[in-house]
Order: structure tokens, then C-alpha cells, then sequence
């Protein structure tokens, strides 16, 4: 398959995630002619666009040598010179995502017992309840809503939240700053200028800031069982962790603890309203909700990319990568490879096995999957015990963003048993 007069702007653009077929228009040539691709656009500094499962996992096993800092998402031109004139170019939060060793390892050691399987059976009657006054609240809408914004964003968003003590009346405004921080360039997510000469995102972070340090006070004067007295009080090493650090701790639980999982609800429901065999076999087979939920994590890919920076010179692929080149983890790509998947390009919720790389790989996987798994699998399984019917009633559109993205708009029209 030719290259010849393929446009590299597509490939860092946030406009080809608005519809699931654009994407992989652009990402399919890349893997069968060039999966390597070293991309230059009119936008952002040069990088390489990596679009196969393969080459993804080889650099995740190689984490000493591609890092996460100093950025996990792809800068524009201005967004740089903004980040320089803002932090002398440092990231505005340090996460989990911005790490490398060996301070990811001690971090991530904070939290991560929480998200294991073992202990997340003490909230499967939780969610289990979440779901079901959900699909209440579905029912009592007179058989129509828009799913991907009146119920799917609340599953995800409640558990996290009570996860973190976080009381109700402040989701909605949490929910609000992740679609500021995850689609900056969305018309309908993004945000305005809230201050003379300050950027966007500096504005976000300044809100997330002033948020969580009332918790993080809290907290240390009141300490609780939740998960956000044990943030506020880590420890690394022998030495609290700094102010930065844990802001951004509570900053990455609040928004990739919902927003991937609301993507993959709304967009795996997306799919099953376009693949109505597929919905009648889960409707015939409740049990399939596992092997449903994972083909619906592979087709939704809710995050599109990460970034990795080389940190000395290397080869792949025969290739020359010089020490500070950045590469784009395409994940998206990766979850159509040819060379994984039979068929890649069909729904089909018994899909077995399904090596997908929605959560990552390596080190950095997701710190959160077990739980997302969770949440979508007893979601669909409860739903297909209620509901008899589903289609949708007009355009869904999804988040343009080359980040994070779902569909944000989703009218259906439904019946319940």
C-alpha cells in the first residue's frame, strides 16, 4: 500500500477521532506501508507515529530507554511556547503518566493494592448498585435520552468518586474540569480563557489545585478510611511527597478513573445499537458481558495515544531514532493490527482471545483496569437484562480529541422489559 500523498498533519489531528472510521483510514496505510513513520506536521515539532501491537509492547518492556517525561501527549507548536512561557517548560502536573524510574514504581506502590481484584470485590455490591439506580433513572426518562450524557459518564464518575470521599455534589464539576483537561480542542468540551494572559490549561490545573487542596487539608487534620486520606498522607521514602505530586495523584484518579470507562459505556452501547445481532446475543447470554466489555475497551480505544521520548540513540525497525525524539504510541492503530487480530475490523463481543492494548502495556499499564473492567461488565450485563430493545434516534458525535475520546452525544430511544 502507497504512502504517496499521504497528509502527516492527519495523523496529530484531534478532527479524525470524530468518527471511528477516519482514524483507521489514516492509521491502516501507516501499518502496512511505513508502521514506523516518521511523521512532520505543520503543527507540532517532528515525531514518530508507532501503529503496530508489536512495536508498542517493545517499547513499553524498554522504559528505561523511552520515557514518559517530560510530556504524555503530544504538544502543538503553541502549546509548547505557551508551557515555556508559563513553567519554563516543565509539565503543569507531575502524575503517574509523566513519570520514569524510579519514582513511577514508588508512587504507583501508594494506591495500587486499591485497584487489585482481590480488594475490588468489596465494591462489586457498590457498583452493582450504582448500575441499577441508573438504569432506574434510564427507565423513568420515558424511553429516550442521550446516553452518552445523561447516564454513561455517572458510572464511572460516582465510583471513583466515593472511592476518594468525594461528596455528590461536586461530581458534576469534576466531570466538567476533565473535559477541559482531556479535549481542549472539542467545540463543545472546551475551554474559554478564564483569566487575562493565562492559558487554558493553566487555568484547569489552577482549578484541580485549589480543589484537591482543601481535600489534601482535610485529610491530614481528619484523616479517614478513604482513598484520599491516604494520598493526602503518602509518604516517599521517609518524606512527605510534595505539594506537586499529590495534587497530580488526585488529578489523574479524577479524570482517567471515568473518562476512559465513560467512552468505552458510551461507545461499546454505540456499537451494539449498530450491531443489533450482537446485542440479541448478549440479551441471550448475559455471561458474554466479559468478553463483551473487552471488545468494547479494543473498538472504543478510549485513549488514543501516549507520547514517549527516546533517551538515547536507538534502532527500530532499521531506523534511526535519535536520543530526544518523541514517538506516538497509536493505540487505537494497535487494536486493529492485522497481524493480532482476526478480522479487526468486526464487532463481535465473543471475540477470544482479545490481546488488546485499551490499558496500555508494561509498566505503565493502567493503573485502574481491573476496576473499569468491572464496571463495564456488570453494567452491560445488568442492562441486557432490562432493556428489550434499544436504536438510535438521530447523530451521535464523538469528543475530538486526539487524547481521550467517546461519543458525547448519543440519542437513543429504548424499552425495558
Amino acid at each position: 500500500m502507497s504512502l504517496d500523498n499521504f497528509d502527516d498533519n492527519l495523523v496529530a489531528s484531534h478532527a479524525i477521532f470524530t468518527q471511528d472510521p477516519a482514524a483507521q483510514q489514516v492509521f491502516e496505510p501507516l501499518r502496512r506501508s511505513d508502521p514506523l513513520h516518521y511523521t512532520v506536521t505543520d503543527s507540532h515539532p517532528p515525531f514518530w507515529a508507532v501503529t503496530t501491537q508489536k512495536d508498542i509492547m517493545e517499547i513499553g518492556r524498554r522504559n528505561d530507554m523511552f520515557l514518559n517525561a517530560p510530556m504524555s501527549f503530544l504538544l502543538s507548536n503553541e502549546e509548547l511556547a505557551r508551557r515555556q512561557a508559563e513553567t519554563g517548560g516543565k509539565a503543569y502536573l507531575r502524575a503517574l503518566t509523566h513519570m520514569d524510574e524510579p519514582d513511577h514504581k514508588l508512587y504507583r506502590s501508594v494506591t495500587q493494592s486499591w485497584f487489585m481484584p482481590a480488594n475490588l470485590k468489596r465494591l462489586e455490591a457498590t457498583i452493582q448498585q450504582v448500575v441499577s439506580n441508573l438504569l432506574d433513572r434510564m427507565q423513568a426518562m420515558d424511553g429516550e435520552c442521550d446516553f452518552a450524557d445523561d447516564i454513561a459518564p455517572w458510572l464511572p464518575l460516582q465510583v471513583i468518586m466515593g472511592l476518594l470521599g468525594i461528596p455528590q455534589e461536586d461530581h458534576a464539576y469534576l466531570l466538567k474540569l476533565t473535559q477541559h483537561l482531556l479535549a481542549p480542542q472539542d467545540p463543545d468540551q472546551k475551554r474559554e480563557n478564564a483569566a487575562t494572559g493565562v492559558s487554558v490549561m493553566a487555568q484547569v490545573v489552577a482549578d484541580y489545585q485549589t480543589f484537591f487542596r482543601e481535600v489534601v487539608a482535610d485529610r491530614r487534620a481528619r484523616p479517614t478510611d478513604d482513598l484520599s486520606s491516604v494520598i493526602a498522607n503518602m509518604r516517599i521514602g521517609d518524606q512527605p511527597a510534595p505539594e506537586l505530586e499529590t495534587i497530580s495523584y488526585f488529578v489523574t484518579l479524577a479524570t482517567a478513573g471515568h473518562d476512559t470507562t465513560y467512552a468505552t459505556l458510551a461507545g461499546g452501547l454505540l456499537e451494539l445499537t449498530r450491531h443489533p445481532e450482537q446485542f440479541e446475543r448478549l440479551r441471550a447470554d448475559p455471561a458474554l458481558a466479559a468478553s463483551a466489555a473487552e471488545e468494547m475497551f479494543r473498538w472504543v480505544s478510549p485513549i488514543k495515544h501516549f507520547v514517549r521520548t527516546a533517551n538515547a540513540d536507538v534502532t527500530l525497525r532499521d531506523k534511526q531514532i535519535r536520543a530526544g525524539d518523541r514517538l506516538m504510541l497509536c493505540y487505537p492503530s494497535a487494536n486493529r493490527d492485522e497481524d493480532v487480530f482476526e478480522d479487526p475490523g468486526a464487532f463481535r463481543i465473543d471475540r477470544t482471545p482479545n490481546r488488546h492494548l485499551a490499558f496500555g502495556s508494561g509498566v505503565h499499564s493502567c493503573l485502574g483496569q481491573h476496576l473499569a473492567r468491572m464496571e463495564v461488565r456488570t453494567f452491560f450485563r445488568e442492562f441486557v437484562r432490562r432493556v428489550e430493545h434499544i436504536e438510535l434516534t438521530g447523530p451521535f458525535a464523538y469528543v475530538a480529541s486526539n487524547r481521550a475520546s467517546g461519543p458525547k452525544r448519543m440519542p437513543v430511544r429504548y424499552r425495558f422489559f
